[in-house]
């Protein structure tokens, strides 16, 4: 084998071990992305579910047993129970987290009331 080839050899390896490494990274990124957002979704998770055993216990304790709460307003006084708990309830972003007040949403309460 002539020095040359060698070189050539070598330079296309270490080029190879830099797109490696480029690639690692990225992967490195998305992985921490969806670590981050794995833990979001799980403290969301863990939320709602206390929400629910509290509701459940709620309706229980009330002798209705959660289920035959009355219909009338109940979808309207659902929506919203969850705009004030941080969450969307227009047709745009709906149950996801809201950081600050949405006009579609306010629009919608104010609408139906």
């Amino acid at each position: 084998m002539n020095k040359k080839t060698v070189i050539e050899q070598f330079t296309h390896l270490e080029s190879q071990i830099g797109d490696l490494h480029q690639q690692l990274g990225e992967l490195k990124e998305q992985l921490a992305m969806l670590i981050e957002e794995n833990q979001h979704l799980s403290i969301e998770n863990h939320h709602l579910r206390q929400r629910l055993d509290h509701e459940d216990r709620e309706g229980k304790s009330e002798g209705q047993g959660g289920l035959n709460r009355p219909v009338v307003g109940e979808g309207y006084d659902n929506l919203a129970r969850l705009y004030e708990e941080g969450f969307h309830i227009c047709n745009l972003h709906f149950g996801s987290p809201r950081d600050e007040d949405c006009l579609f949403c306010l629009s919608f309460l104010n609408r139906s009331s």
